[in-house]
């Protein structure tokens, strides 16, 4: 009897991730009409930078992404904003549903619980709401840096902010202060899971906000990894957090269907931040750390480009790449851009294979 309820449970549980995730999907791809109506209408579409933040002149990718200018951008409102409906509906709406129907499961579609899903999601509208701001005033060149939009100290300040507020929340209201090393186990940190939670969170939103380069590329990458802790949060019993990864995983999907190469929108800091901050708080929430950076290595090494041509510029005054991050490097010798993207997301998916494995194997608690 024990294993048959055990049994029931599961499958509600799988149902009930199966079916946000669906309907985030549909209420994303509804949506998007309506954004992208009011993106074109009132033209808010990108400017292609031609220097750098340094005052560098961008050569490669100022000329291959010239034909870029004036596509709308912000489209990552849709992944966020729905999300944040469809879990304010699940939570006020279904429950109620359910009752004039006589029907529970609708009421079991509820996903807001404060211990699994109040801080990512509040990471998620923060942040998004951060890269809105952002977008907005490069858009309408507002702002002390060339082109408009906010110095890189100041959203890097904000970005801390956030990260501080999710390392206080775990260190001092949930008492986490373990990191977990698969194979190996968890290892009490004290007071420096405070720095380790902020590097992951600021790694991610960085590291998203500069994969996002190409079309459709950021978006696949991000969809595999919410994928990938759809599965591992579902392993480790965190139904609600599972249900949480699978609507920005359906969100995506209808984000990406509309921003594969030619891409009608794109990203934007809005979308590449947000889901970047959250993607490192559900990281976070599961003790999956190590298995983040395997899943997401092509963030790795995407920043690690970027890190060491500013370094090889700076002492050596040469390039070692055409062009940082890496993904415009392979674009500089030749390669297409929707060739650069798929191989991408071929590399990540075996990357998540390969975490998946390892988080689900030694998973932590």
């Amino acid at each position: 009897m024990v294993s048959q309820i055990q049994t029931i449970s599961e499958v509600i549980g799988v149902l009930k991730i199966l079916v946000t995730g669906f309907l985030a999907f549909i209420l994303a791809f509804f949506l998007t009409p309506i954004w992208t109506h009011f993106l074109y209408k009132y033209k808010i579409g990108i400017k292609i930078k031609e220097n750098s933040v340094s005052g560098e002149k961008l050569t490669f990718v100022s000329k291959m992404h010239k034909h870029k200018s004036g596509t709308p951008t912000m489209g990552g409102v849709l992944v966020w904003f729905s999300v944040l409906i469809l879990v304010l509906v699940a939570h006020f709406i279904f429950p109620l549903i359910s009752h004039w129907v006589g029907i529970r499961f609708f009421a079991r579609l509820d996903f807001l619980s404060r211990s699994q899903v109040w801080l990512p999601l509040f990471a998620l509208v923060a942040a998004g709401l951060l890269g809105l701001a952002d977008d907005w005033m490069s858009i309408k060149g507002i702002g002390k840096n060339k082109g408009g939009g906010m110095r890189f100290l100041a959203r890097f300040g904000w970005l801390i902010v956030i990260a501080v507020l999710g390392a206080g929340w775990f260190f001092w209201k949930l008492g986490w202060d373990k990191i977990h090393i698969p194979a190996m186990g968890d290892f009490s940190i004290g007071w420096w899971y405070i720095p380790v939670f902020i590097f992951i969170i600021i790694f991610t939103a960085i590291s998203s906000n500069e994969t996002d380069g190409l079309d459709g590329l950021n978006g696949g990458v991000l969809l595999i990894a919410f994928s990938s802790f759809t599965l591992i949060s579902f392993m480790q019993n965190k139904m609600d957090l599972a249900a949480f990864c699978a609507a920005l995983s359906g969100a995506l999907l209808a984000f990406l269907w509309f921003n594969i190469y030619p891409a009608r929108f794109f990203m934007g800091d809005t979308g590449a931040i947000s889901l970047g901050v959250t993607l490192g708080v559900v990281a976070m929430l599961t003790n999956s750390a190590v298995v983040l950076l395997i899943i997401v290595f092509l963030y790795v090494i995407e920043s690690g480009s970027v890190v060491i041509q500013m370094t090889s510029k700076r002492f050596f005054h040469r390039k070692v790449f055409l062009a940082a991050p890496i993904h415009h490097h392979f674009e500089a010798i030749g390669w297409p851009e929707t060739k650069v993207t798929m191989r991408a997301w071929i590399f990540t998916m075996m990357t998540a294979i390969l975490g998946i494995i390892i988080g689900i194997l030694g998973a932590g608690h």
